[in-house]
């Protein structure tokens, strides 16, 4: 029995790939532009981050320069009390009475105590 043979011009040529045409950029332009911005996030993030860190120094710096105002409006406020506690313990009691054994200044406390509730 004789054998098969192709024909005398070659069988024809199986198409295997598509032919679909390339769409888009390559690869690496896309890689270029992704470090492009991720380069240009760092940056905006490490000027922003220096920024904060001024602007927290600076607010620490006007807290420290305001510190005797506030410093001197508190023992206004102090002189005022121990001067209304003196002329409220004069109009009660007539005459001023020692609590303590010195007459030594003690700057005065003032705590906050809730008062008493009765049920």
């Amino acid at each position: 029995m004789p054998q098969d043979m192709p024909p005398a011009g070659g069988y024809h040529q199986v198409q295997y790939k598509r032919n679909i045409p390339v769409r888009g950029f390559r690869p690496i332009v896309y890689v270029a532009g992704m470090v492009g911005c991720v380069a240009y996030g760092l940056y905006k993030q490490y000027y922003a981050a220096r920024e904060q860190y001024e602007i927290g120094r600076e607010k620490m710096w006007a807290r420290l320069h305001i510190l005797p105002l506030l410093q001197a409006e508190e023992d206004r406020d102090q002189v005022r009390r121990y001067y209304a506690d003196k002329a409220r313990e004069q109009s009660l009691l007539g005459a001023e009475i020692k609590v303590y054994n010195s007459d030594r200044f003690v700057r005065p406390t003032f705590a906050y105590t809730p008062a008493k509730v009765t049920e």
